[in-house]
């Protein structure tokens, strides 16, 4: 299952919080949006105008009245959002009574997007952007996060080598043990669900997918979270569009989708948005990462061959991959 940031900025700029220092089209602090005029972003429009996408077409009919009420509760000026902005979500940049330049993000609830202000609840600014509020109510996740400035990602400034090291220093100082009652599921519910998906595809299309290699494929991607020797909180969609340049902090990660379990698991993301130096050496690039995280190297490899396969009927360049990396 692929990721996409939240939104991406004709300007170049991607996830919740990149923006320009000064955003134009702000309201006046506290003023209601017109909820006549309220923009929806391309992205957005589009998942709403799909036939399967009747949840979330109702859900944006209730955007106008639901950012009004956002702005006034937390005493915001609203710029205009950013375009082509999320599939599920509305993101504007936004300026508290305060002075202080943050992002509002206003999501469709869905399973993806469970959590993520828990989890910037733990980290409390350390690797990732500040959550200054937080709701939850119906179908919307609304969140009032920091904003970075310039807000350039990862990916897009820096060499794919260097990223490397900049993700597995993100990745060692988010890996943190969750607060007793959390409420994070466990990254073995999200295998579970994502190899049930794919036996499913499977079964409908194979594709040129050995059966046998996809039946060890799935019992690994089944047994491998239960089989760590300890869990932290997890990203699990930590890559170099979901890390912006910011000025508190060179980088900070945004739109994590949080789980608790094997962080041998976490670096998969990023390995696969690296897809040439994945395609052209998976062995070595495991290794690297490996090294870079003090992580068992050939446990790494085995969840990243699970994982090309879980993958690779929609992705068919990392069933290559797979294929070198089998056990």
């Amino acid at each position: 299952m692929t990721f996409i940031a939240d939104w991406v900025d004709p300007n170049g700029q991607s996830g919740d919080c990149a923006a320009s220092a000064e955003p134009g089209g702000l309201a006046s602090t506290g003023e209601t949006v017109d909820v006549e005029t309220l923009h929806i972003p391309r992205y957005l429009s589009a998942t709403a105008a799909r036939e399967d996408s009747s949840d979330v077409r109702d859900w944006v009919a209730t955007l106008p009245a639901t950012v009004s009420d956002l702005a006034q509760r937390w005493a915001l000026q609203l710029g205009e959002p950013y375009e082509p902005g999320g599939q599920c979500s509305w993101v504007a940049p936004a300026r508290n009574a305060a002075g202080e330049d943050l992002v509002l993000k206003v999501g469709w609830r869905h399973a993806e997007a469970a959590h993520e202000a828990d989890a910037l609840k733990v980290w409390r600014g350390d690797g990732a952007i500040l959550l200054h509020a937080a709701e939850t109510f119906e179908q919307t996740n609304a969140l009032l996060v920091e904003r970075c400035v310039p807000g350039t990602p990862l990916r897009r400034s820096t060499p794919e080598p260097e990223q490397d090291v900049i993700v597995a220093g993100l990745l060692g100082r988010l890996w943190k043990q969750p607060p007793d009652g959390h409420p994070f599921r466990s990254l073995q519910t999200m295998c579970d669900d994502w190899t049930a998906e794919f036996e499913e595809k499977f079964a409908r299309s194979p594709g040129g997918v050995d059966p046998g290699l996809a039946r060890e494929a799935m019992a690994l991607f089944r047994e491998l979270p239960g089989t760590a020797d300890s869990t932290v909180l997890l990203i699990t969609d930590l890559h170099g569009e979901n890390v912006l340049a910011a000025e508190r902090e060179p980088w900070l990660v945004i739109d994590p989708k949080p789980y608790v379990g094997d962080r041998t698991y976490d670096p998969l993301q990023h390995m696969l948005n690296c897809e040439d130096r994945l395609v052209g050496d998976p062995v070595g690039f495991a290794q690297r990462m490996a090294a870079l995280l003090d992580l068992d190297p050939d446990r790494l490899q085995l969840w990243v061959f699970a994982r090309c396969v879980q993958e690779c009927l929609d992705q068919p360049i990392l069933y290559e991959v797979a294929a070198r990396l089998a056990p």
